[in-house]
C-alpha cells in the first residue's frame, strides 16, 4: 500500500468520543483511504468508550435504538440466508462477532458457530446466548472454514493485509467471504462530507471502494464475484449525518438523503455500504 502524506483526501473529525480531528490519506492505486494518525493499540479501546456504540449492546434507551434493534433483527435473517445461496452449511466464522445474534441465528439454521470478538462487554452478552469464541484468529486451523463473514469490521482492523493473509489461510478450498464495508462513493457520502458519520474516525482505520477490496483480496487469490447493497445502512448513517452537521437528528431530512442515495445507487452501483462476496481460487 502506498499512502502519501499531501495525498489528503477529506478531514474528518470523531464526533461520537474524542472530538479530535483525523486526516484520510488515499493509495491512488488502491483508491482505499487510511485514517491518519491511526489509534495505538494502548489507546484504542478508550474511542470506543461510549454508549452509543450500539453495535456493542442490545440496547433500547432511545427510539433510535428501538428502531435500530428492530432493522437488525430483519438483516439478520437476510445475513444468515446469504450462507446457505452460495455454500453447503458447514462451519462459519464471525469475526466481530458483537453481541452474537447472527451467530445465534446461524446456529439455528445448522451451521457450526465460532466467533471472534475483542470488546469484553459485548463477548460476555454473546457468550450468555450460547456463542462459541476463540481467543485469536491465530489459534484456529488451516482451511478450517466454509464461511468467513465480517459484518462491518475489515475497517476496524489495524494490519489490513495481514488479516486478508489470515482469512486466506483460514478459508477451505471454494470457501466464501462476506464482507460489510461502507463506501465513502456513496451518495450520501458525497453529500454530508466531513460530517458523514460512517467514517467514523479513528475507530474505522480504512475506507472502502469496490476497487479497494477486489485488488485488496485479488492478492490473495480471492475473487470478487458478487456485490450487494445494504440498504437500511443509507438511512442510518444520514440520520446520525444530520446529529453530526446540525446537532440534532433531523429524521425527515435524514429519510430524503438516505432514500435519494438508495434511489440513485441503484444507476451508480454505489450504495452507502456494500456486502462483498468473495470466493477462494485455492491457489
Amino acid at each position: 500500500m502506498n499512502f502519501e502524506d499531501n495525498n489528503k483526501y477529506i478531514q474528518v473529525k470523531d464526533f461520537s468520543v474524542s472530538g479530535e480531528s483525523f486526516s484520510l490519506i488515499m493509495d491512488e492505486e488502491l483508491q482505499l483511504l487510511k485514517t491518519v494518525p491511526q489509534p495505538t493499540l494502548d489507546n484504542l479501546d478508550s474511542y470506543y468508550e461510549s454508549e452509543d456504540y450500539i453495535s456493542h449492546t442490545d440496547g433500547t434507551r432511545t427510539v433510535f435504538e428501538k428502531v435500530y434493534q428492530l432493522v437488525k433483527k430483519n438483516a439478520i435473517q437476510k445475513k444468515v440466508s446469504l450462507l446457505s445461496k452460495y455454500n453447503k452449511k458447514g462451519t462459519v466464522l464471525d469475526i466481530g462477532a458483537g453481541t452474537g445474534d447472527f451467530l445465534v441465528a446461524a446456529k439455528k439454521q445448522g451451521w457450526l458457530i465460532t466467533g471472534i470478538e475483542p470488546n469484553s462487554k459485548a463477548k460476555e452478552i454473546a457468550i450468555s446466548k450460547k456463542v462459541t469464541f476463540s481467543d485469536s484468529l491465530e489459534k484456529l486451523e488451516d482451511h478450517s472454514f466454509d464461511v468467513i463473514t465480517m459484518w462491518h469490521v475489515l475497517e476496524h482492523v489495524p494490519n489490513l493485509e495481514y488479516q486478508i493473509i489470515q482469512l486466506k489461510r483460514l478459508l477451505k478450498p471454494n470457501g466464501t467471504i462476506i464482507i460489510a464495508v461502507p463506501n465513502y462513493n456513496s451518495f450520501d457520502a458525497k453529500y454530508y462530507k466531513e460530517f458523514w458519520a460512517a467514517y467514523d474516525v479513528p475507530r474505522h482505520l480504512w475506507h472502502f471502494s469496490r476497487t479497494a477490496i477486489q485488488k485488496l483480496f485479488q492478492k490473495q487469490h480471492i475473487k470478487l464475484f458478487h456485490v450487494k447493497p445494504m440498504w437500511f445502512d443509507s438511512f442510518y448513517v444520514s440520520l446520525l449525518s444530520e446529529k453530526y452537521k446540525n446537532g440534532k437528528m433531523n429524521f425527515i431530512k435524514g429519510f430524503l438523503i438516505g432514500l435519494s442515495s438508495n434511489c440513485l445507487g441503484i444507476f451508480r452501483r454505489e450504495f452507502s455500504s456494500h456486502i462483498y462476496l468473495l470466493k477462494n481460487n485455492t491457489k
